[in-house]
């Protein structure tokens, strides 16, 4: 068994998508842990089917420019095509004209369609998107290392720096709109960020499945955190393992990296809220983060 685990941590395929799954696991429960606070669990879904658009239209870059192979600017397209959905949603939400479920219900349709579609255009075909789909990190470069380093960084840096603030406004926008933050710039910061995890998640667990990357290592941690800055360390942790876990596993057998990472982490969701009563932990209230005050310490000036 130690060998086994020697010689798969020495193959150069391993270690970079163990360095991207150990990314990944990280930065993406940290938006989670926002978007779950505002109640916005399916807006990962959402900007996801818009970044497979933007991952067509780099392909499409990339074959009129005659580069091999054709999906080099796939990220950087599906960064771009990501944070204009991501910012588009957060103005129609903003505006009121169309109503959140029926926003993302466009997000959702016009991304899939735009993909298969553009994806046509540039010569391939909708098996070529598979990857991006259901995640394939057994095609992730060295160049996809940096990518989802330096995006991870941004996240984490913006994420925790701006913990506070950011807490506030999800928490309760009026209450933070009253103490003078600029919640207009940072409901666009929320949607910036949430896009960026998307792009960063999209090659460990693909489009279809990156919200749940978001979403349920913040559901286990809320079974038993006390408080919103211990639910999102509890997650960043839970991230990490089911990332490298579910990636060690399907070194061993033949399975989709993405579909076993989210299958054991739902699996952990399980196992957590059955042993969570036997182990005679007070009931949380339906608002878990019980020290907002510790939380959010949004100072006179702001």
């Amino acid at each position: 068994m130690i060998d086994a685990l020697l010689l798969m941590l020495s193959s150069p395929l391993m270690q970079r998508g163990l360095m991207v799954a150990v990314l990944v696991g990280i930065s993406a429960p940290v938006m989670g842990t926002y978007l779950v606070q505002r109640r916005l669990a399916l807006l990962g879904d959402g900007i996801g089917h818009v970044a497979l658009t933007g991952v067509a239209m780099g392909w499409l870059a990339g074959s009129a420019a005659g580069l091999t192979p054709h999906d080099l600017l796939a990220i950087p397209g599906a960064v771009v095509a990501a944070v204009i959905g991501a910012v588009l949603i957060e103005i129609v939400r903003e505006k009121g004209r169309t109503s959140g479920d029926l926003a993302l219900a466009l997000l959702f349709y016009g991304g899939i369609a735009g993909g298969v579609l553009l994806i046509g255009m540039a010569g391939g075909t909708a098996a070529n998107l598979t990857g991006y789909l259901f995640g394939s990190i057994s095609t992730v470069t060295t160049l996809d290392v940096w990518l989802t380093a330096g995006l991870a960084l941004v996240i984490l840096g913006i994420g925790l720096g701006l913990r506070p603030a950011l807490f506030a406004l999800c928490h309760d926008e009026d209450f933070a709109r009253s103490t003078g933050l600029p919640t207009r710039t940072l409901n666009i910061m929320v949607a910036v960020l949430a896009a960026l995890t998307v792009s960063v998640s999209m090659r460990v667990v693909g489009v279809l499945l990156v919200s749940a990357l978001m979403i349920v290592p913040v559901a286990i941690a809320q079974l038993s955190a006390r408080s919103f800055r211990a639910t999102m360390t509890t997650a960043m942790g839970i991230g990490a393992a089911v990332c490298v876990t579910g990636l060690s596993i399907t070194y061993f057998q033949e399975l989709s990296p993405g579909a076993t990472i989210v299958v054991l982490a739902i699996g952990l969701y399980a196992a957590v809220a059955i042993l969570r009563p036997l182990l005679h932990r007070p009931a949380h209230a339906k608002d878990p983060h019980l020290d907002a005050e510790d939380d959010v310490q949004v100072s006179a000036r702001t």
